[in-house]
């Protein structure tokens, strides 16, 4: 079974944030959300309070397959400054291992050289975090290990294709008919 982080910054979308969270449990992946904070307590971009599984802090970014960064503001900004998500997204890049960003987070792998080369998508209004990578309008792209999406609205759409990536397009399919998505 795949064990993926899922990092969690005050002022993350929730809705790109625990979509993830729900359809990967819901197709067996271990998925842990981590705190970047000192608290297990963290705060969305719309008020809404939830509790991360771990602090970032205590754990071991090699010890996951992958690592997940929800967009949102200021989610994303607080993720873009957080010494320890920038550390473990290096690893797990340069380990082969799985890097995915919806909405405003992808801008962070543009930021930081991850997204060099490949072919990505963000959020509307980010196109220029990614000088060294074919920018498209896709609503979900998967480019080797890294996947991107555009936003709230292809947050199942980017849960699937991280479960494709993971285990196999039969098992997105399936949850996707699971689910009753389109």
């Amino acid at each position: 079974m795949s064990n993926i982080a899922i990092c969690m910054a005050d002022g993350c979308e929730e809705i790109e944030a625990l979509t993830v969270v729900d359809i990967l449990r819901r197709a067996g992946i271990k998925i842990d959300m981590l705190s970047i904070s000192d608290s297990l307590n963290v705060k969305g971009s719309h008020g809404i309070e939830f509790k991360a599984d771990y602090l970032m802090s205590e754990r071991n970014s090699l010890d996951y397959d992958g690592i997940v960064l929800p967009g949102g503001m200021p989610g994303t900004t607080n993720l873009e400054v957080n010494t320890l998500v920038q550390n473990a997204l290096k690893k797990q890049f340069n380990a082969g291992k799985l890097v995915a960003a919806i909405c405003a987070a992808p801008s962070i792998l543009g930021k930081n050289g991850i997204a060099n080369g490949k072919k990505v998508t963000s959020y509307p209004g980010f196109e220029d975090a990614f000088p060294r990578s074919t920018y498209v309008t896709d609503s979900v792209v998967t480019d080797g290990n890294v996947i991107t999406s555009r936003g709230m609205g292809t947050a199942i759409d980017f849960a699937l294709a991280i479960i494709e990536y993971l285990i196999s397009s039969s098992a997105a399919e399936d949850m996707a008919k699971n689910i009753m998505y389109k």
